[in-house]
C-alpha cells in the first residue's frame, strides 16, 4: 500500500496541525490495538470552514467538505497519537454528527465527505462501517462533527 500521506500529496492536501480540544479531553487515544479519535470539527487554521446548520444556511455541498475537514483533522490526531499513519490496519467506524434542521434527511450525503476521503487514502483499509447522525447543535456551532475508531497494525514480534 503507498504510503498515507503520499496519497494525501496527491491529492493535494497536507495534515494539519493537531487540532487542541476545547475542554477536559484529549484528541486521541491508544488502547490495546486501536485508537479512539476524538470528535474532531471543521476548524483550518483555528477557524471554522462553515458555521450552522444543513437545512438552514450550510448546503450539502458544504457539508461534505466540512466532513472531509474532519476527517484531515482525525488524521492529524491519528498520527499523532499512531506515530504513524503507515501503521492503521483499517479504518473501523466513523460516526458523523451533523448540526440540522428537523426535516434535513441527507446525513449520510454529508458523511461521505469523510468517508469518501478515508477510501481515498487507505483504500479497501479505509471502507469502514459508519453512522450519520443528526443534532441540533455541536461545539462551536460547527455543522459537522466527526469521530473515529481506528485498528493498527500489530507489532512485530521480534
Amino acid at each position: 500500500m503507498p504510503h498515507p500521506e503520499r496519497r494525501l500529496n496527491a491529492l493535494g492536501l497536507t495534515l494539519p496541525q493537531v487540532v487542541p480540544p476545547v475542554a477536559t479531553y484529549v484528541p486521541a487515544v491508544r488502547s490495546g490495538g486501536h485508537v479512539y479519535v476524538s470528535g474532531q470539527v471543521p476548524l483550518r487554521e483555528g477557524r471554522l470552514i462553515a458555521a450552522g446548520r444543513l437545512g438552514d444556511t450550510v448546503s450539502v455541498e458544504l457539508g461534505y467538505a466540512c466532513a472531509r475537514q474532519c476527517a484531515l483533522n482525525s488524521l492529524a490526531a491519528l498520527k499523532a497519537e499512531a506515530g504513524d499513519l503507515m501503521a492503521v490496519a483499517r479504518v473501523v467506524k466513523a460516526l458523523v454528527f451533523v448540526a440540522s434542521t428537523a426535516d434535513f434527511t441527507r446525513h449520510p450525503e454529508v458523511g461521505d465527505g469523510a468517508s469518501d476521503l478515508l477510501c481515498e487514502i487507505f483504500g479497501d483499509a479505509g471502507r469502514h462501517a459508519r453512522s450519520a447522525v443528526g443534532v441540533t447543535s455541536l461545539p462551536l456551532n460547527a455543522p459537522v462533527e466527526l469521530e473515529l475508531l481506528v485498528e493498527l497494525h500489530r507489532p512485530a514480534r521480534g
